[in-house]
């Protein structure tokens, strides 16, 4: 039986597509053209709209913007910082940016209420989102859940948890307690959760660094369990893509080599990201830590560094199943027309 999670989220979507319409409308003459027309300099201008605030979680554009990748394409980027307050699909649907970052769990509701978006590539092959309990706790397992309490952060940041206790036969309703989660780690440090999410390249390397030794530690990785959902992708509007293939294309191109770079010099990368950041908003070790955890997550191993940016069509199914079974989308999504790999072939075959 599908459980109806993101009914709220759906009013508050469709508020927002009518909003975006309008104004769509009512731009469309100035927009529809920018990204044809060539900046002062003779480049053509792109704005990338990232998720969240400069870290390591983006270093392969910051580095592809500071290596001047993206300027030997012929491109003049822009990356526009994210925040709690920015929706990168909005951004991208009402021509603030021309391509966004965000998981695909966000980017498939916001096509399914009819934003003219697609993914154009997928940078995380893996999910990096796991499940860490003291082991002090019990939790050798996900068997071992029931009656504990379970953290998340919420906010569409838990549905590879549900699908997790649906695998093993919980209701998170009656068989454990799963609370919301702060973007601290308190909580989990001060026992008042068995078991708290944490990310790979984050959440994980605070505990560590707050004194918890890795050896006290329980893992439960939802890769391992075969939940795992496709988190960091690249996607754009539909219709300016349909006349920018090719700028897409190049600034894929360039993404890619600064994601290489970045993956093979993780020090080089922090110092460009740190330039970036906030004064006293993260430590150098924090960016570098973070920097060689989301390289496994870009190209795991086994995977080959040229295919940075292809789509795993298997794994978006799973993602797009998922995403419908909690629902966070109404009805199954079509995945062909939910994302292409036309652009990553056109920027890998040259």
């Amino acid at each position: 039986m599908k459980r109806k999670f993101y009914s709220v989220y759906r009013l508050f979507a469709l508020f927002v597509l009518v909003i975006v319409m309008i104004l769509t409308a009512c731009g469309s003459e100035t927009e529809s053209g920018t990204n044809s027309e060539s900046s002062s300099n003779g480049l053509t201008p792109v704005t990338l709209q990232l998720k969240w605030v400069p870290q390591a979680q983006f270093a392969g554009y910051y580095v592809a913007l500071e290596k001047g990748y993206y300027e030997e394409e012929g491109l003049d980027v822009t990356i526009a910082p994210g925040g709690p307050d920015i929706v990168p699909e909005q951004q991208v649907a009402n021509g603030a940016a021309h391509i966004g970052v965000d998981w695909v769990a966000s980017l498939l509701p916001h096509i399914e209420q009819g934003l003219p978006l697609v993914q154009i590539a997928q940078i995380y092959q893996e999910s990096g989102l796991l499940l860490i309990s003291k082991k002090d706790a019990g939790i050798e397992s996900p068997e071992d859940l029931e009656d504990k309490n379970v953290g998340n952060w919420m906010g569409g940041n838990e549905f590879e948890l549900l699908a997790l206790f649906d695998k093993y036969g919980f209701d998170p309703n009656s068989d454990l307690s799963f609370v919301k989660q702060a973007f601290t780690m308190d909580q989990f440090l001060s026992g008042e959760l068995d078991a708290a999410s944490a990310m790979t390249y984050n959440e994980y390397h605070v505990v560590l660094e707050s004194g918890v030794s890795e050896s006290d530690l329980n893992v439960i990785d939802m890769n391992d369990e075969g939940v795992a959902m496709l988190e960091d992708n690249l996607f754009a509007n539909k219709e300016w893509l349909e006349e920018n293939k090719e700028t897409a294309a190049k600034f894929l191109r360039a993404s890619i080599k600064g994601w290489q770079e970045a993956i093979k010099d993780p020090e080089g990368a922090v110092d460009i990201i740190m330039a970036e950041s906030e004064e006293g908003s993260s430590t150098r070790e924090h960016q570098l830590t973070m920097m060689k955890e989301v390289a496994k997550l870009v190209v795991p191993e086994g995977f080959d560094p040229e295919k940075i940016g292809q789509t795993d069509a298997e794994m978006f199914q799973q993602t797009a199943d998922i995403a419908h079974q909690f629902g966070v989308i109404e009805k199954p999504a079509n995945v062909e027309e939910a994302f292409t790999n036309e652009i990553f072939e056109m920027a890998t075959s040259q």
